[in-house]
């Protein structure tokens, strides 16, 4: 058995499709005539986009608009003009296309790449992938081609691009195994989108899998099962048919409301990193955008987007929501995010430094210009502004102060922009943590970012595989934090929220609502088991529940209790 990191859920059984890379070696020294090198690399560029734009429309017939839109990033990646003015410059002093290419690409990487955030260092896979595939294009390489894999055939490959995820036919894979990547990469979430057990992170699979073998992949445990026995074939046969019937089961959740069993009714939103998402966590089943990250809109930039730029984005989001509430977190860069267009500056301990509002608050020109785009897309909408990284009272009062300047900036020049935006904290510093009933008289609601709190309450950067033990988010500290925060926000009438991976997790879920949570935000796919596990238990039950785990001195007492606690 091989033992892997389990990214997307389910069962497949077949026979291993081993896809190997081709080789991309190019001669570094060979001259070039400038002129046709440039043209020779636009051509590879539109070739690219315009393969990339059918496979963007193959993607939307198996998954939703959010998921292809993973493409359109790639597209917009490629054309982006001060990265294309950059290699034109090479080729002009002489480097080949390919040669050019690769230097602009790796300075890229190289930047995103020194993030210990995963979704930053997605933006680097994106570089990656659409380097190699016009080095593919360039070298006149065919890409590996996967649309006519056999029925029942298992991808084993060192890793695979999201490119490549839009040629497959579901109908034909069973599962994937991966050497490289992990739950948060853009592979990982299309293989959940399209229903696909996938594992990554097999170290050699390349190597200890063959093509032709007959194996298991179980993507919930992480594990491989390679030459089976009949007896454990038709012990996976079974959980496999009892997988897909309970995902039948949860689709009736879909488009519910979120009601307790005792019909106490929840918010149920979803969060989301592009403005084309609002739309998909509707169909989703999801009640509105509880987070929407808007420093992706400043990734794979050379320069920052322009307040027209924003505006359309914001509006975007909003529009696709249908009235709905979004709430958009202002940019939350600096600790792990590493934006190049903003040259942010490289600290020696970047989680204790400027991050979010404590960034955006000295760089006052960048934060007012995204205020502005805020309250001009709000206008009439149903929009909520989130702040990140708030640490103290004064630094709400500063954003807020700052929310007005903007205000008054655009009725002064008689633009049109919201007179009134409900704005929220996000609590994921203890400081923040322990002044929640400060800050939850002044705010119109709360959101507690798990991820990020977490990690400063236990002192220790998850990222690190020397202390990354310490991460537990059922740890009691945590537990007695998060009740503090939301009980601040119950004493003083004002709606807390909980964002971050926790959030959908059907352990935490009745102790979140014993504690007086008045919503949850989630990725979109988690709707459906985030609405059922509500739907479970009453307020009573989990109260019962929440009285137990708070008599428990370790996280390894509440992990046993709340374990044989679930309800399915």
């Amino acid at each position: 058995m091989l033992q892997g990191i389990a990214v997307s859920n389910g069962i497949g059984l077949g026979t291993v499709l081993l896809l190997q890379e081709h080789s991309l070696v190019f001669d570094e020294d060979r001259r070039i005539d400038p002129g046709p090198e440039i043209s020779r690399f636009n051509k590879a560029v539109k070739a690219f986009c315009d393969n990339t734009a059918s496979r963007m429309r193959h993607l939307q017939l198996s998954t939703s608009l959010e998921d292809s839109r993973i493409l359109e990033t790639h597209i917009n990646i490629a054309n982006d003009p001060e990265v294309k003015d950059q290699i034109c410059s090479l080729i002009e002093s002489g480097c080949s296309a390919e040669m050019a290419l690769n230097q602009v690409s790796e300075q890229y990487i190289a930047a995103f790449m020194d993030s210990h955030d995963e979704l930053t260092r997605l933006r680097a896979e994106d570089i990656r992938d659409v380097r190699n595939a016009l080095l593919h294009l360039l070298l006149g390489v065919e890409d590996t081609v996967i649309k006519n894999a056999p029925r029942g055939s298992i991808l084993v490959a060192e890793e695979l691009s999201p490119s490549a995820m839009a040629d497959l036919d579901a109908g034909r894979i069973s599962g994937l195994v991966l050497e490289k990547g992990g739950p948060a990469s853009h592979t990982s979430i299309l293989a959940r989108t399209m229903g696909l057990p996938a594992v990554c992170g097999i170290k050699d699979a390349t190597k200890k899998l063959s093509s032709g073998d007959f194996i298991i992949v179980d993507g919930a445990r992480g594990e491989v099962i390679s030459s089976p026995g009949e007896r454990v074939i038709e012990e996976y046969r079974s959980r496999r048919k009892a997988q897909q019937e309970e995902r039948r089961c949860m689709e009736r959740f879909r488009d519910r409301s979120t009601l307790s069993a005792d019909g106490r009714e929840y918010r149920l939103y979803c969060n989301i990193s592009m403005p084309s998402a609002s739309a998909a966590v509707i169909e989703a089943g999801g009640e509105g955008v509880g987070l929407f990250r808007t420093e992706y809109l400043f990734m794979n930039r050379s320069v920052p987007p322009t307040e027209e730029e924003q505006a359309e984005a914001y509006r975007q989001a909003l529009k696709g929501a249908g009235g709905r509430q979004v709430v958009i977190r202002t940019l939350d860069i600096g600790g792990d995010k590493n934006v190049p267009c903003l040259s942010t500056q490289k600290e020696e301990n970047p989680f204790l430094g400027l991050r979010g509002v404590r960034w955006c608050l000295q760089n006052e020109e960048v934060f007012l210009t995204q205020l502005r785009a805020l309250l001009r897309a709000g206008a009439g909408e149903n929009l909520s502004i989130l702040f990140p990284m708030v640490s103290t009272l004064s630094e709400l009062r500063s954003c807020r102060s700052l929310l007005q300047k903007a205000r008054e900036q655009l009725i002064n020049e008689g633009k049109p922009c919201s007179e009134s935006v409900p704005v929220g904290v996000m609590i994921e510093t203890p400081s923040a943590a322990l002044i929640a009933d400060h800050l939850s008289r002044e705010a119109a609601f709360l959101s507690i970012g798990t991820n990020d709190l977490t990690g400063y309450i236990m002192a220790c950067d998850r990222g690190n595989p020397a202390v990354g033990g310490l991460y537990d988010p059922l740890h009691p500290a945590v537990l007695r934090v998060l009740r503090h925060i939301i009980r601040c926000g119950s004493t003083s009438g004002t709606p807390v929220s909980v964002c971050g991976e926790t959030a959908a997790d059907p352990r935490l879920v009745p102790l979140y609502m014993s504690y007086g949570v008045t919503g949850f935000s989630v990725s979109a796919v988690a709707v459906p088991r985030v609405r059922k596990t509500v739907s479970l238990w009453s307020k009573v039950e989990a109260d019962s529940l929440a009285d137990s785990v708070g008599r428990l001195n370790t996280a390894a007492e509440v992990r046993e209790l709340l374990d044989s606690a679930q309800r399915t």
